[in-house]
């Protein structure tokens, strides 16, 4: 039986795998890490962070600069140092993902449907692209191009996006329930021509390949290296949250016996718990923030999957 790899050597072959663009792992940076730790650090700091995944210098600015255009970040100046701050945009769809990144294991189905009609010829041809990718975002699947289905649906979250888009007063939100007489075999039918579950099945399988070695690497290991796990933490957060954001987080009845999300999730949250302490003891000695040392993790920050074990809360909490 081969002996477990050691973790330093997982990390090369992760980021070849998971391939992170600047842009997007930034993103994964401030909405995992930083975020829970009031949303701001100096730019220097955060250069000095992403050189651990092989990000220049050049490229991190670029890339700053950019997610302050798209309105995710803003830019303090205080003598020759940028501070980077969350926007209040930015913060609110950090909010939508972490519900659904960070969700508890489980879940129950009511049977309940929520559909969204969209009347004939009440938006233009631009709008409804637009309403249809942001609704495909949030999950829904489209059963026809005037009408979207989901069996779990963040009523706050759709009804914001409404509201966002200027289209609340022309979409009908209806309730709907499953004739349970009628079995589940159309039903699944049905949920694989609206969304793309088979590929989604693949991501999973796929994600379960690169992690789980990490898992048994990590087992027996006492004291892991704070910097390596603050960047595998990282890198899987982020594969699973490319991943995760595009599942509708059908229920567990309209899905194959063997479906892959689920052990994905678990193995999330487990390894999440494993990487917590060390890699927020990395983070609170790298990054810095206007007012001096990066501030203690929310309480919020700790609900994450559920709840961080005691471990990792002490932890944290004497980092």
């Amino acid at each position: 039986m081969a002996r477990p790899r050691r973790t330093e050597d997982l990390v090369a072959p992760l980021l070849d795998a998971v391939a992170p663009r600047a842009k997007s792992l930034i993103i994964t940076v401030y909405g995992d890490a930083v975020l829970p730790h009031g949303g701001s650090a100096w730019l220097g700091s955060l250069i000095d962070l992403m050189a651990h995944f092989g990000m220049s210098e050049r490229i991190v600015r670029t890339s700053v600069f950019r997610l302050c255009k798209d309105d995710w970040l803003d830019n303090t100046q205080i003598g020759r140092r940028s501070f980077y701050r969350v926007t209040d945009s930015g913060k609110e769809r950090f909010a939508v993902a972490e519900r659904r990144i960070y969700a508890p294991l489980a879940s129950v189905w009511d049977r309940g449907w929520d559909i969204l009609m969209l009347p004939p010829n009440a938006l233009d041809a631009e709008a409804r692209d637009t309403l249809k990718r942001e609704l495909l975002w949030e999950g829904f699947g489209a059963a026809s191009p005037t009408v979207y289905a989901h069996p779990n649906c963040d009523e706050g979250a759709m009804h914001r996006l409404l509201a966002r888009l200027g289209v609340a007063d022309k979409v009908v939100h209806m309730k709907a329930s499953l004739d349970r007489a009628g079995g589940f075999g159309a039903l699944r039918d049905l949920v694989r021509a609206c969304w793309d579950v088979d590929q989604l099945e693949h991501d999973y399988t796929a994600f379960l390949d690169r992690f789980r070695p990490l898992w048994a690497a990590l087992d027996g290991v006492d004291n892991p290296d704070p910097r390596l796990c603050f960047v595998l933490r990282t890198l899987m957060i982020h594969d699973f949250r490319r991943i995760l954001l595009r599942d509708p987080m059908l229920p567990q009845d309209l899905l194959p016996s063997d479906w892959p999300g689920q052990e994905s999730r678990m193995l999330t949250r487990n390894l999440y718990r494993r990487l917590t302490g060390p890699s927020e003891a990395h983070l609170m000695a790298a990054l810095t923030t206007a007012n001096g040392p990066l501030p203690e993790a929310q309480p919020e920050f700790f609900a994450r999957f559920g709840g961080l074990s005691p471990t990792d809360a002490e932890s944290l909490a004497t980092a």
